[in-house]
């Protein structure tokens, strides 16, 4: 029996490498589908903006054919001016024709009947002769000026002809270009009516990854060993643990655990943050995030998730999640989205809630025990009365909030370190969108925090109000992983309210909402017994599945496939 048992046993754990192995390639597959979407997507992007530069070069020479237009107009109203003035001047040198003719014919029929009848002198008719051939020499002039402007009038309707041609040939190309502007509108239009399907798209399989990953994961991390320390802890060479696995030597005797992410001594800010960063997107998306960094005091949770701001290699989750944030919600103005944020930090110091951002130094000293209370409302949303909420535009608007929070949180020393932090510091950012373009909204949430330092009473040293600090540091935490347990479980109640972290994080624990536990670990032999303690916390955070199960979405997917 013990040999059937065996060999089942063995081949149910040759059909877990399997199932595993599946599911490995599941996951590849769909990176490989999310970039091959994201190069179409930027190729339709590069597209549609092509399309905006020639949309805007056609509208550029449809307003210089309107202009042209426009002028040609002006010119024949000109012309048509010019014409009824000289067919005016004309129609009064006619009359000046004909009245001086008559005067002519007058004045000749004086002279005869002056003849006649007068016989007047010869100086007489040599005066009226001579004024006889001035006015012919005026008629003559006047036939010249006649037939100059008959000249003028014949080359002007000339003009006005090309004119006309010209309208014609101009309000032609005006209709070809307003065809041609129609045409490209209704592409444009089609591209990013392409672009908005391409980000549904990307949108639901990136959660889809997340999901398959599970939405609570536990990454470790373990700072470098200083000059005056001796490691204990090892990792594995080879094999399926490789990036995953942790080993700890405690006693002469050796632990082993394994978490969806180790990161060990010479991992880079950047590389931690590489891991998180799609944690980060789903903020963007709509969703809520927790990432939580927990570990004894000195394990380096709040370089994890401060780092030093000001030097660009030593930057922080919060630094770098905020940077991205910012980033992505500028390249996402393109496809009609528009963001609004708002960002809050606060810190639960002896289960009471301290305001980082308030002007009012002394307000945040004395604690303000009765001024902040928590309410959640029907939608999910967390309100904290009286909390000090910024909004804010840009990354340096943070960057300036962080400052101001780093000097009013509380710290204390422990025989753990010289500067230990005594309080849960959680920073908020609370993310609004909306697309003008397709009426979509989305609403997220990015909770960062940076868990106060955990230790057993003895190793602290704590005595007096330090005493106090500590227990009801290692309380609460005790608090957050029975949540997270009774959220595993489906428990009917899940005791939020025994905390004020937990019940403060209420809507972004469970469901939908993503969660990432940062368990920070100190590598030098004196520190073991709390390391051990911190693994096996984070081992069984690990052990939970939140929302969707990790097991059931991988067996649907395959059936799916």
């Amino acid at each position: 029996m013990l040999q059937d048992t065996n060999k089942r046993l063995q081949e149910y754990n040759t059909s877990l490498q399997q199932y595993n192995s599946n599911l490995q390639a599941d996951v590849t597959k769909n990176g490989e589908t999310i970039t091959k979407l994201q190069k179409e997507k930027n190729t339709m992007v590069e597209t549609m903006n092509g399309l905006k530069d020639h949309a805007n070069s056609v509208k550029m020479q449809l307003d210089l054919a309107k202009s042209s237009q426009n002028e040609a107009l002006k010119q024949k109203n000109e012309l048509l001016k010019e014409v009824d003035n000289l067919r005016s001047e004309l129609q009064q040198v006619r009359e000046d024709r004909d009245h001086k003719l008559v005067e002519v014919h007058s004045l000749l029929a004086e002279i005869g009947t002056y003849k006649e009848m007068t016989g007047k002198s010869a100086v007489e008719l040599d005066n009226v002769m001579t004024r006889s051939t001035a006015l012919e020499e005026i008629c003559s002039a006047q036939q010249e000026r006649i037939k100059l402007l008959e000249v003028q009038l014949a080359s002007t309707n000339e003009k006005l002809k090309r004119s006309d041609l010209t309208t014609i040939e101009s309000m032609t190309e005006y209709e070809k270009q307003k065809r041609m502007s129609e045409d490209l509108q209704l592409r444009l239009e089609e591209a990013e009516q392409q672009i908005i399907d391409g980000e549904k798209l990307r949108k639901k399989l990136h959660n889809t990854i997340l999901e398959l990953k599970g939405n609570i994961r536990v990454f470790c991390r373990v700072r470098p060993l200083l000059s005056n320390e001796s490691g204990a802890i090892s990792y594995p060479k080879s094999g399926e643990n490789l990036g995953h696995g942790i080993e700890l030597t405690h006693n002469a005797q050796m632990y082993a655990f394994t978490f969806d992410k180790v990161f060990d001594q010479l991992a880079s800010q950047e590389d931690v943050f590489i891991e998180i960063s799609q944690l980060v997107q789903s903020a963007l998306d709509g969703y809520k995030v927790c990432i939580f960094a927990y570990g004894q005091t000195g394990s380096g949770k709040t370089y994890t998730m401060m780092g030093k701001p000001e030097i660009h290699d030593q930057k922080g989750l919060i630094p770098r999640s905020l940077e991205q944030i910012f980033q992505t919600s500028q390249t996402l103005v393109s496809q009609g989205w528009k963001y609004n944020m708002q960002a809050s930090m606060l810190e639960i110091y002896n289960e009471t809630i301290r305001d980082l951002l308030a002007n009012n130094r002394t307000s945040i000293q004395d604690g303000g025990v009765s001024k902040y209370s928590i309410k959640h409302d029907t939608n999910g949303n967390t309100h904290v009365s009286d909390l000090t909420i910024v909004d804010v535009s840009s990354f340096n608007e943070v960057s300036s909030l962080l400052k101001r929070a780093a000097q009013s949180r509380s710290v204390g020393r422990t025989q753990m370190n010289e500067e230990s932090s005594r309080s849960h510091c959680v920073f908020t950012l609370r993310i609004f969108g909306v697309n003008e373009g397709t009426d979509q909204q989305v609403e997220g949430v990015l909770n960062l925090i940076d868990l106060a330092g955990s230790e057993r009473l003895n190793k602290s040293g704590a005595t007096g109000d330090r005493l106090k600090e500590t227990q009801a540091i290692n309380k609460s935490l005790s608090c957050l992983s029975d949540v997270i347990f009774s959220i595993a479980k489906k428990d009917e109640h899940v005791p939020f309210r025994n905390s004020k972290l937990t019940y403060l994080l209420q809507p972004c624990l469970g469901g939908d909402s993503k969660t990432l536990m940062f368990v920070n670990l100190s590598p030098e032999v004196s520190s073991t017994g709390e390391s051990i303690c911190s693994l096996r916390f984070a081992a069984r955070v690990n052990s939970c599945e939140i929302g969707i199960p990790r097991r059931q979405t991988q067996i649907r997917s395959l059936s799916q496939g």
